[in-house]
């Protein structure tokens, strides 16, 4: 009971049911913490319908503010300076972080008085999850005697050595600079006047200076709706076993990569594989396929509905995802719902997901030493795959047990409550 009295601003620039990635990242979130406190979502006036159509009421239980004047004209020089759609993500979150103090200007006009008349116990900034974008309202939450939380905040994981080709593909050329975010105005003021920083990753953690790490609490910022999913794998296996991969066909997933590692599996009828999803490389891995002679032992699927690519997914034995630059990893968390045991590269967000009785983690190294390393695993698990039901069940129990979105809210909840000096110690989940 307690908890549900507390009052929460939570603020999400981007909080979309109807999208992927941050928005609705920033929208279950939101969600999850309004079924446990009484709380009031703050988002930009672009997610307003999709918000709508769920039932919740303008004005009483969010607010959408209209940046649209400045918003629209910085996209469309994203856009064009991206040079593709599925390029330049540096840029295009450098774009919004441009964007971003006037939508916190125009929340703090709205919302202003009624935080210093203390009508809110605890501000919350849940997106935009990008470090690079300051909170100028930290300050004044502060002046005015309410904790202010920023986070989960990930990102900016850096490309590993030896994949500087994958990274000008990616037309990534920002990522050379981006360190220069550290010296922004208002990150300093920031950090020293909030309350709890929430981190996504180790990574982004280590970019916190040392003098703030005590407000430091590592909590990834993905999580599954268990209500949409409702198929779990049946770890058949009998051979061929199956694999399969989800997400963008972009270079830094590592796809090309894959099908030169699963190429001699496919040939020998040990495995075969599915691909869903779409992208620019789509075209070229029908070419490696080709090449490689294993058109028969992989199907491309394009992109797909939750549904549809559930049921491919439950299909499959493995999640075969060698992504040299992933820093969530929310295809890992859907695949272990359903049963299905990941094979993912020991680096950012799916490194930090997978442990060795989740699944399988191959270490980086060069692109070669990628490949070999993910063909010997996968020679491993085909020689002896009894150990696949027993990592399956282990992953679906650890994600229904701790990252449901409703798990996560608990989990902020803890935040609040050590904040506001309910909780004496300070949070930590090992996850």
């Amino acid at each position: 009971m307690r908890r549900s009295k507390l009052r929460v601003l939570l603020i999400a620039e981007a909080a979309n049911p109807d999208w992927v990635s941050v928005p609705l990242v920033g929208w279950s979130l939101a969600k999850a913490l309004c079924d446990q406190v009484e709380g009031h979502l703050v988002t930009q006036i672009r997610n307003k319908d999709a918000i709508s159509r769920t039932g919740w009421v303008e004005g009483s239980e969010f607010t959408a503010i209209d940046t649209e004047a400045l918003e629209r004209p910085l996209w469309r020089a994203a856009s064009l300076l991206r040079m593709g759609s599925d390029k330049g993500w540096t840029l295009t979150t450098a774009m919004r972080s441009l964007a971003y103090p006037y939508f916190e200007h125009l929340v703090w006009k709205k919302f202003g008085p009624d935080i210093r008349a203390g009508r809110y116990d605890v501000v919350h900034r849940i997106t935009p999850l990008s470090p690079t974008a300051n909170s100028s309202i930290a300050k004044k939450c502060k002046k005015a005697g309410v904790p202010f939380i920023v986070g989960p905040l990930n990102g900016g994981v850096p490309w590993p050595p030896g994949f500087d080709t994958e990274r000008r593909r990616e037309k990534e050329y920002l990522s050379y600079i981006r360190g220069m975010y550290k010296g922004l105005p208002g990150r300093r003021s920031m950090l020293s006047a909030t309350s709890a920083i929430i981190t996504g990753s180790r990574y982004t953690a280590s970019e916190i200076p040392n003098v703030h790490q005590s407000k430091c609490i590592h909590l990834p910022e993905n999580a599954i709706n268990p209500s949409r999913f409702n198929r779990v794998a049946s770890q058949d296996l009998t051979l061929p076993l199956r694999g399969c991969f989800i997400g963008r066909m972009v270079p830094c997933k590592g796809t090309d990569m894959l099908l030169e590692a699963v190429a001699p599996h496919l040939r020998d009828g040990m495995l075969v594989l599915d691909m869903v999803g779409d992208g620019p490389m789509l075209a070229s891995l029908k070419e490696i396929a080709k090449r490689e002679g294993i058109e028969a032992g992989v199907t491309f699927h394009g992109w797909l509905e939750h549904a549809s690519v559930q049921e491919v997914a439950a299909r499959s034995n493995l999640l075969l995802f060698p992504s040299v630059k992933d820093f969530g990893g929310g295809a890992v968390l859907e695949a272990m719902a359903l049963g299905v045991v990941p094979v993912v590269c020991d680096y950012a967000g799916p490194g930090e997901l997978v442990s060795d009785d989740l699944g399988y983690k191959v270490q980086m190294g060069s692109r070669e030493e990628i490949i070999s390393r993910l063909r010997e695993q996968l020679a491993r698990i085909i020689a002896d795959p009894t150990e696949l039901p027993v990592k399956a069940r282990a992953a679906r129990s650890h994600v229904f047990n701790e990252f449901t979105w409703e798990a996560k809210a608990g989990q902020v909840l803890q935040v609040y409550d050590w904040v506001l000096g309910r909780q004496p110690d300070k949070p930590r989940f090992d996850l």
